[in-house]
């Protein structure tokens, strides 16, 4: 019976550059940024001991160009094989899952995955067009990435009898937990918590979606070393295990026939089912401790929450009114400050949300640590919730 990877690989370094409006440096200087902290962390020379990398980059002929060469040439790799990779906004945590399933399969004992976006230097002031589809919506006005997550809000308040104050509210209260969080984080873009009142008010972008609602564009990088479990800890005490890595992408049926109602993410709900039955989740709501999702709008978030299993369908609104999700609530959610506070450099986006979890396993994470957590996981999501890559990890100590 397939098994999976559980305990098979460990993490034991991690790095992450300063997200934001990086003019100061190429994506070369923002990849050796991240990958400098992660060799120094895991005590490795890299010369010798890194036998394969996963490079997550998506947006090409931007920052550092379409192949993995620059990666090579930036980080002085010693001739080994570097596999770029794109899975659209989910980039990051492919490059994790190449570089941990390389190890778990037996061809290398330690690998490295880096991801790293400079989406400042496209001069777009959302995410730039990945692909060969143009960028020119003047056939469908409302297809755009604010636009379609504002079709999930909307959809959501009518199904489950929300009003739209009551909505606005609710969607007020993630983004201002986040900011929050993000103020403590001295690698997050945006650092200055807003209130409630503050999110509800802001300039509209996709009605119900405020400017505080929408995560912004940033530059940044974020690298991973993982290596065979056994050995894990001839390199560090304290290394943090990969449960599960799983990875949903779309059929199409979504958005082709009626069954979805729109209200939730179908590649959500498999990849967390799937990644729940090889870590040996039962309960999630009660065993993950805490969580980076992929809250690229705040209503993003808050149906993540159902769809992760975190809260009952139709239910979250309870969950966040009570303070569930905040950094000393019962399960926090985005302790480092989510996409709301780092922005979303497409490539390091995944690797960034791991780098919180291993960094809040260690017990490393000063005024924001959360109190003895043993499982965290990772929800990275690309596409739009109609048509969408999911990856969800999970980690543990």
């Amino acid at each position: 019976m397939i098994k999976g990877i559980k305990d098979k690989v460990a993490i034991i370094g991690m790095g992450c550059s300063r997200f934001g409006e990086r003019w100061d440096v190429g994506g070369d200087e923002l990849l050796f940024e991240a990958f400098k902290e992660a060799i120094d962390d895991a005590n490795i020379n890299p010369q010798k001991d890194i036998e394969a990398c996963w490079y997550g980059h998506a947006q090409p002929g931007v920052g550092l160009g379409d192949s993995s060469i620059p990666c090579g040439r930036a980080l002085r790799l010693p001739y080994i094989p570097i596999t770029r990779v794109e899975n659209f906004c989910a980039t990051g945590s492919e490059a994790l899952r190449g570089a941990a399933y390389t190890v778990a399969a037996g061809a290398c004992d330690i690998a490295l995955a880096i991801g790293v976006e400079k989406l400042k230097d496209t001069g777009f002031g959302g995410l730039p067009q990945i692909g060969t589809a143009p960028r020119d919506h003047m056939q469908m006005p409302n297809f755009t990435t604010p636009g379609l997550f504002a079709f999930l809000a909307t959809r959501y308040f009518a199904k489950y009898g929300i009003n739209p104050q009551d909505g606005k509210s609710m969607l007020a209260k993630v983004s201002s937990k986040s900011h929050y969080n993000g103020s403590l984080n001295p690698k997050a873009h945006l650092r200055k918590p807003v209130t409630v009142e503050q999110v509800v008010n802001a300039p509209i972008v996709a009605w119900p979606l405020g400017l505080y609602d929408c995560c912004g564009v940033s530059d940044g990088a974020a690298a991973a070393i993982v290596c065979r479990a056994d050995i894990a800890k001839s390199f560090r005490k304290d290394p943090v295990f990969i449960k599960a890595i799983q990875v949903s992408v779309t059929s199409g049926e979504e958005i082709e026939f009626t069954k979805w109602d729109g209200t939730f993410t179908e590649t959500t709900t498999h990849a967390a089912i799937r990644a729940y039955n090889e870590a040996g989740i039962k309960d999630p709501r009660n065993e993950i401790s805490m969580a980076e999702v992929h809250d690229c709008f705040s209503i993003t978030e808050a149906v993540t929450m159902e769809d992760l299993q975190f809260s009952a369908r139709g239910k979250v609104r309870e969950d966040i009114d009570s303070g569930r999700f905040n950094l000393d609530g019962a399960q926090p959610i985005q302790p480092d400050g989510g996409l709301k506070s780092f922005g979303h450099p497409i490539g390091a986006t995944g690797l960034r949300m791991m780098y919180e979890m291993y960094k809040q396993l260690q017990g490393k994470c000063e005024s924001r640590q959360i109190k003895d957590p043993e499982y965290g996981l990772t929800h990275n999501l690309g596409g739009f919730p109609g048509m969408s890559v999911c990856s969800v990890s999970i980690v543990g100590i």
